[in-house]
């Protein structure tokens, strides 16, 4: 009779493994939700590489669109019989191709990433910083503070870059085979720059600004800069996540969100993903929203920008600039471009958010 012990023994031994590799079937333990730090090192890296590739991969996907608006919005001599309609889009694109190239298509378009990664990066960044401070807590999450915090972001980015993006748009604006220009002949042409004063008139009422060279150049056309970056980006980023929140609803999560994957760390208060058309979707709403908010000052800003390479040199103030366009094509001349500015801002808002999005949860945050 054998020994009770032995039998007991025997009973509390899990049976062996059919074969070795049963074990690598147990399912893999589902990876526990942690509680970010926003004002860490770590977070701030990953955030701003997150956001700066989001930016780059925006960009790029309608660069050929951004040459051709820009050369519309700064009124070019040369592209002028273009403008008003989609078929003078496609014609105007077929005219740079045919001049030079693909390349053509991306003029300035080095000079738009080497703006555009530190532009996101700071402008998402800062969006999450921002956040941390204003909105601690679900119940907080009204639309002012999403507003106040996209706005503030889009400020600040727009500080840090801006000599940046005139220096872009100048490399755009240029079309003459014969007066190319390199990114170093581009920056040295605008910083001795010495605008001329127009003579005086009777009728003159707005005091005539003093003509000035150097850094002040690299920063033409930044007031109407700051006063539409507050309603596109502010608009933006409140579309985006009222529309995130709208797309994640109970009653149509199943549909709209991904399963969680056990495989990532994820943060604790991170909402649940969207998937990709549906994060496309939230995306390219916000696009169209802030660019219709936003479309007369960014008209009036592209003009000031390029007052140094059209007409007598003299730089624009931001009223007067105002006044010509209206003396040019009325209210009609504050929304030059428009259609061409939703075909192109609908996807680049869009990727830029979708490629944040997914980033952020390959590196963690």
């Amino acid at each position: 009779m054998p020994d009770s012990s032995l039998v007991n023994l025997a009973r509390q031994r899990p049976d062996p493994a059919l074969c070795p590799t049963d074990q690598d079937t147990i399912p893999p333990r589902r990876q526990q939700k942690k509680k970010i730090d926003k004002q860490s090192l770590d977070y701030v890296l990953r955030t701003g590489l997150a956001g700066g590739l989001a930016g780059c991969a925006a960009k790029t996907v309608v660069g050929p669109l951004d040459r051709v608006k820009i050369l519309f919005q700064a009124s070019n001599p040369q592209f002028a019989k273009y403008t008003g309609s989609w078929f003078g889009v496609v014609r105007a694109m077929k005219d740079i191709y045919r001049q030079d190239g693909t390349w053509g298509l991306f003029r300035g378009h080095s000079a738009t990433l080497l703006r555009i990664f530190p532009y996101a990066a700071i402008k998402f960044l800062a969006y999450e910083q921002v956040r941390a401070v204003i909105i601690t807590s679900r119940e907080q999450e009204t639309p002012w503070r999403r507003l106040l915090s996209g706005s503030l972001a889009g400020v600040t980015s727009v500080f840090f870059t801006y000599p940046l993006e005139v220096i872009r748009v100048r490399l755009a604006f240029e079309t003459k085979q014969s007066s190319r220009s390199s990114l170093s002949s581009i920056c040295r042409q605008i910083y001795r720059e010495h605008p001329t004063v127009p003579p005086s008139s009777p009728d003159t009422k707005l005091p005539v600004t003093p003509p000035r060279s150097g850094l002040v150049n690299f920063y033409r056309g930044f007031s109407p800069t700051i006063w539409g970056m507050l309603p596109y980006a502010g608009m933006s980023f409140l579309t985006h996540d009222t529309a995130g929140d709208w797309l994640r609803h109970p009653s149509i999560s199943k549909y709209t969100t991904l399963p969680d994957d056990p495989s990532l760390s994820v943060p604790s208060d991170k909402p649940p993903q969207l998937k990709y058309w549906a994060e496309l979707m939230a995306g390219g709403f916000a696009g169209l929203v802030s660019q219709t908010a936003s479309y007369p000052l960014e008209v009036i800003r592209r003009r000031m920008q390029v007052g140094g390479a059209v007409g007598d040199g003299h730089r624009l103030r931001m009223a007067e600039t105002m006044k010509l366009v209206w003396r040019e094509k009325g209210l009609r001349g504050f929304f030059v471009g428009l259609g061409i500015g939703y075909f192109k801002v609908v996807p680049m808002v869009a990727t830029s958010f979708f490629v944040y999005e997914r980033s952020k949860s390959k590196l963690g945050i």
